[in-house]
């Protein structure tokens, strides 16, 4: 079966959350999520493949700005080209709503997430010290500006 990434739907929570907790050690809350379903400046895909859930993203966007505020695909689906593709759809979908700065944070120590962002066009612009504090790790603070749109005439 191929790749299937679509908008998180509700009843996708459950098995969000799940992957939540396994790839993070600082989960969301699972309401949290709950909540993203249903507020207008969220957008949030899954990724399905072989008949299970392997990954999902998730931004917030806001008049000409977007930030990514999660991403995970579960350790047995890795190196397969989910996260990039859930992030071309985020990305896709900034771009739909008008945004054109866009950022994230990642962990100091996360080369590989850190090296996919590169990839995408995303540079680093700040460091946030001690910014995850499940053990007192840097975040990388990285951008991606895509082209404005053209003043109003």
């Amino acid at each position: 079966m191929p790749l299937q990434i679509s908008p998180m739907q509700r009843a996708d929570v459950l098995r969000v959350y799940a992957i939540e907790t396994r790839c993070f050690s600082m989960p969301w809350a699972i309401d949290a999520y709950y909540s993203e379903v249903g507020n207008p400046s969220s957008y949030y895909l899954v990724a399905r493949l072989d008949d299970a859930l392997a990954g999902f993203g998730g931004m917030w966007a806001v008049e000409d700005e977007a930030h990514i505020v999660t991403l995970a695909v579960l350790p047995e689906f890795r190196r397969r080209g989910i996260a990039r593709a859930l992030m071309d759809g985020l990305l896709a979908e900034a771009r739909r709503r008008g945004a054109w700065h866009i950022t994230l944070e990642v962990r100091a120590g996360n080369a590989p997430a850190q090296a996919l962002y590169t990839s995408l066009g995303f540079r680093t612009i700040a460091t946030r010290r001690r910014y995850y504090p499940d053990n007192n790790e840097d975040a990388a603070v990285m951008a991606l500006d895509l082209t404005p749109p053209p003043p109003f005439p």
